[in-house]
């Protein structure tokens, strides 16, 4: 008897789980196609479902039952970069982001400081250290792991370089002088701008495998690579640099990294912040990618910077190169597939799925112009307004 009435009540449940899912998939369904994405067309943005339970999946959790079901292969999709756009443009995105999971990450990531000190090295350990073999193979030849600069380039290595020149001309760089470059990566702009300008560079980061990696690469160069949270950083220099590292510093904390970047700069010195930055301040927090990609990671506004620069620095010049981004992260992905075979026994499929759909989402994030890239160009007050090269 008691059996009998337990599958009783699991008939049960599977009955109201498939009307649910029948719902979930009307009302899906509706969404998707005021945004022109149609389920099952042969269109390339077209979403294909392979599990009906991804429709109550989508709407109970949103952004990041979105990403899960791509990740347990519950759909797909040929071209990701374009659905993805069509989700943007359609408000789909910014919608599943209000998700009750989301909101509640986005609150907790307002409230705490996600980004203290004793938690500054999770990001290292959980992206940047899981495998330097994975990087060189997606990234340039001197892993450059930020938006390139594809103005005059043509392909991936020359748009690379651009970048780091520009940053090089914009921070006034002339030999002898030091530089602290802060969320330094494998050190590929103090190498550049050591190699080509003649500068001694300090670079801090909280990733061990790039330190490790980093230093072999600039062997030989008066460049030192630190183990380092960016609040560590002393000493008084003629440039600071951030390429890539505003994004993991956190709401709590942009104005402590204003204060690291005054204390070591010189009075004549430029700062330059080359970072991401959504359009709306506390309203580009995504928990799937807090989850799977930059644990802790919070997109800045324009407006949140510039007021944590209040006071200290005068904004000489910023640089918006946002659309370059989709070029860079599409030319990553491009290398990340062509590797794949060699990669795929060490990783896995879950995990080709994940950076699959981080690379070509965020690619999209930037041709839907939904996230900016700025270079900032900063000096002490009271100085002379400086002649940076800035084109």
């Amino acid at each position: 008897m008691f059996n009998s009435a337990a599958q009783t009540l699991s008939k049960a449940r599977s009955r109201v789980r498939g009307s649910l899912d029948i719902r979930s998939e009307q009302i899906v369904r509706e969404e998707l196609a005021a945004a022109d994405v149609r389920v099952d067309g042969s269109r390339p943005s077209d979403l294909l479902v392979h599990d009906p339970v991804f429709y109550t999946r989508l709407l109970r959790d949103g952004a990041l039952g979105f990403g899960e079901a791509y990740m347990d292969g519950q759909w797909d999709c040929e071209a990701l970069d374009a659905l993805t756009v069509k989700l943007i443009k359609g408000k789909l995105v910014q919608k599943y982001r209000t998700s009750r999971g989301n909101l509640l990450h986005a609150l907790k990531a307002r409230a705490l400081n996600l980004q203290s000190p004793r938690r500054a090295f999770q990001v290292g350990e959980r992206h940047y250290d899981i495998g330097n073999d994975l990087y060189q193979a997606m990234l340039d030849r001197r892993l450059a792991y930020t938006c390139a600069y594809w103005k005059d380039a043509e392909t991936l290595d020359e748009a690379q370089e651009a970048k780091l020149d520009l940053v090089c001309r914009k921070a006034n760089l002339e030999p002898g002088m030091k530089v602290l470059d802060l969320g330094c990566g494998w050190g590929c702009f103090a190498k550049y701008a050591a190699e080509k300008y003649g500068v001694e560079a300090t670079g801090f980061t909280v990733s061990k495998a790039q330190v490790e990696l980093g230093k072999q690469l600039c062997q030989g160069l008066p460049v030192e690579l630190r183990l380092e949270d960016y609040r560590k950083a002393t000493g008084t220099y003629d440039a600071v640099v951030s390429i890539g590292i505003m994004e993991h510093v956190g709401n709590k904390n942009y104005r402590t990294y204003m204060e690291v970047a005054d204390r070591c700069l010189k009075g004549d010195g430029v700062a330059v912040v080359h970072t991401i930055a959504g359009n709306l301040e506390g309203k580009d927090f995504n928990v799937w990618y807090d989850k799977y990609i930059f644990p802790n990671g919070v997109v800045p506004s324009l407006s949140q910077l510039t007021r944590a620069a209040e006071g200290l620095f005068v904004i000489e010049d910023v640089h918006n190169i946002g659309p370059h981004y989709d070029l860079t992260l599409i030319a990553w992905h491009e290398n990340f597939e062509r590797a794949w075979p060699k990669l795929k026994d060490k990783y896995g499929e879950r995990f080709y799925r994940m950076w699959r759909f981080y690379l070509l989402t965020a690619a999209a994030s930037f041709r839907a112009r939904y996230q900016q890239l700025f270079q900032i160009v900063m000096t002490k007050e009271g100085r002379t307004q400086p002649t940076c090269r800035l084109a």
